[in-house]
């Protein structure tokens, strides 16, 4: 149901937007680079994460990492991330092709920052082969996402400090 689910989504809220399934695995951040011939870093990878009580997406840089310190800061608990058997269930999709399109269960969508550096992004769609090439700004929009800054400060070469 997952895909028919994100196909259906589109098809009703942006019927320009092609869902892409390939052959090859894009479960990865590194196969997804891979299918959709992009950089890593615009992989749009969606962790599903539990806020006290309530089931949160957070969309981010393929190679992003999430900050403790400012998930806390920003939510008042650590991030804790839920068992695949309960992502597949709250949102339909299978994890390694979670995104926040077509969700099982309505909850709270977050956008990183880290998205902000690109025209297009590439999120999954429903399943461990499919995507769609979106704007980052248009995907927010469409998923009523509200922006965040989650992740770490990318790392400097040479920075010690960092």
């Amino acid at each position: 149901m997952s895909l028919e689910s994100v196909t259906a989504f589109f098809s009703e809220n942006a019927p320009d937007i092609a869902v892409l399934v390939t052959e090859a695995s894009s479960a990865t951040v590194p196969l997804a680079a891979e299918a959709h011939g992009v950089l890593p870093e615009q992989i749009a990878k969606t962790i599903c994460l539990r806020v006290a009580e309530t089931v949160i997406l957070v969309v981010m840089s393929g190679t992003a990492r999430l900050d403790n310190r400012k998930f806390k800061d920003r939510f008042g608990v650590k991030p804790r991330m839920l068992e695949a058997d309960e992502v597949l269930t709250l949102t339909s999709h299978p994890v390694g092709g979670v995104c926040p399109f077509g969700l099982a269960t309505p909850m709270p969508v977050y956008c990183d920052l880290s998205l902000k550096a690109f025209n297009e992004v590439v999120p999954a769609a429903g399943a461990t082969n499919a995507a769609v090439r979106i704007n980052p700004l248009r995907m927010a929009a469409l998923t009523k996402a509200e922006w965040a800054d989650l992740a770490q400060a990318p790392k400097i070469e040479g920075d010690e400090t960092a």
